[in-house]
């Protein structure tokens, strides 16, 4: 029993299965049994329990990783108390009582770690939300008081450019009147 490698680089995911010792890792198997994915928190394992059990009690021998694999699962346990039961240490319906109340041990501390990973996840996204947040309030300030500072500049500047043409217009009258004024004295040495 083993694993089969598949998948691209950096991102391997592997296949259990049962195969002739001989046979190369990726190559030739008797049968695939499960799937073992460690790119996911916690690793996602999907394992034919029955399968499994049923391999271990003919004779195969599981690799390290696998045998690491199937003990996660309680398919070791399993053995182990059939062991017991061969030995007259207990009935098969104790064996059955343990493994069951052990699966839900196990399943129970799956749980509450998936929910931790879940709940560091969002407190993480919640922060890194709250930074963006204040980082966008600080440049909305700045780009107000940018705008402010415009604004007061341009009214300043329509002030002193209204002020500038009502001395403008007034000048220009002046000449006007008098032109007009040298006009009519014209006129009038004419």
């Amino acid at each position: 029993m083993r694993l089969a490698r598949h998948g691209r680089k950096r991102y391997a995911y592997y296949h259990i299965v049962v195969a002739d010792s001989r046979a190369p890792r990726d190559g030739r198997y008797i049968e695939r049994i499960g799937f073992y994915n460690p790119n996911t928190n916690p690793a996602t394992i999907d394992l034919d329990f029955d399968k499994a059990y049923d391999w271990l009690t003919k004779g195969a021998q599981p690799t390290d990783t696998v045998k690491a694999i199937l003990s996660y699962k309680g398919v070791l346990y399993k053995k182990h108390l059939m062991g017991g039961v061969k030995k007259g240490a207990f009935d098969e319906e104790e064996a059955e009582k343990r493994l069951n109340k052990w699966l839900e041990e196990k399943q129970s501390l799956i749980m509450a770690k998936k929910e931790r990973v879940e709940n560091e996840e969002g407190a993480a996204k919640q922060k890194l939300i709250a930074a963006e947040t204040k980082k966008n309030e600080e440049r909305a300030a700045v780009i107000a008081a940018r705008n402010a500072e415009l604004a007061k500049e341009a009214e300043e500047n329509s002030t002193e450019t209204v002020a500038e043409s009502a001395a403008e217009e007034a000048g220009a009258e002046e000449e006007n009147v008098e032109e007009n004024a040298s006009d009519a004295t014209e006129k009038d040495n004419q």
